[in-house]
């Protein structure tokens, strides 16, 4: 595919997402943009904003798997990522995959886990890859982790090492929104379920982790 028509399918997206979000254009644009680029993204703004909505959005524009983590102090690695576990039936270990094995995974106020289940992250986000009792299992491709974090409320937080925070390439936040748009979101037709009026607009070849557009070219 060439330049214009990678063109077209990321503003097919964005303008998808851009119909039923609440968040400024430019937020739904960069996000889009670093899903093309492989990168991560860290929101750090206010509740009930979009933040969730937003990479929820993302992943019905694209046929993508979607997996939400909410992280609390008592999260563990193997929440995460997966464990071993013994089958009686054929006496041997057998990995069960935790919920970072999807395309999209939401990271829910990521500060609020120990550094241990931070740096869990480290491996997966740099190298799309987890390695649990030796043993190393791809992610699904593309992957991309969209997490957020809450920034009035410290306690209990856990701030990211630069370590982790140099996973991410865009740390950015929406912002409130302007009065209009609180109206347009309350006289919405779906203002409880914003993500009804949401059609998928590409499609993933999850073999290649490519996008498939309507006229069938690879992205």
């Amino acid at each position: 595919m060439g330049t214009s028509q990678a063109r077209d399918v990321l503003h097919a997206v964005a303008d998808a997402l851009n119909a039923v979000l609440a968040c400024p254009r430019e937020t739904v644009e960069t996000t889009v943009l670093t899903f093309a680029a492989g990168g991560h993204v860290l929101l750090e703004d206010v509740p009930g904003v979009g933040k969730t909505t937003l990479a929820r959005a993302l992943a019905t524009a694209i046929g993508g798997t979607v997996r939400r983590i909410q992280f609390t102090p008592d999260l563990l690695p193997g929440d995460l990522l997966g464990m071993n576990v013994y089958s009686r039936a054929t006496e041997s270990f057998a990995f069960h995959p935790g919920p970072i094995f999807a395309n999209i995974v939401i990271a829910d106020e990521i500060n609020r886990a120990d550094p241990k289940v931070q740096s869990a992250l480290l491996e997966a986000m740099g190298e799309g890859q987890v390695s649990v009792d030796g043993q190393t299992h791809h992610l699904e491709q593309p992957f991309i982790v969209v997490a957020t974090q809450n920034p009035i409320e410290l306690e209990g937080t856990y701030p990211l090492p630069e370590a982790q925070l140099d996973r991410f390439m865009i740390r950015m936040g929406f912002g409130y929104p302007v009065a209009g748009t609180e109206e347009r979101m309350v006289m919405s037709d779906h203002a409880s379920r914003p993500l009804e009026g949401l059609h998928r607009v590409a499609e993933l070849d999850h073999d290649t982790g490519t996008i498939l557009y309507d006229d069938g070219h690879l992205y």
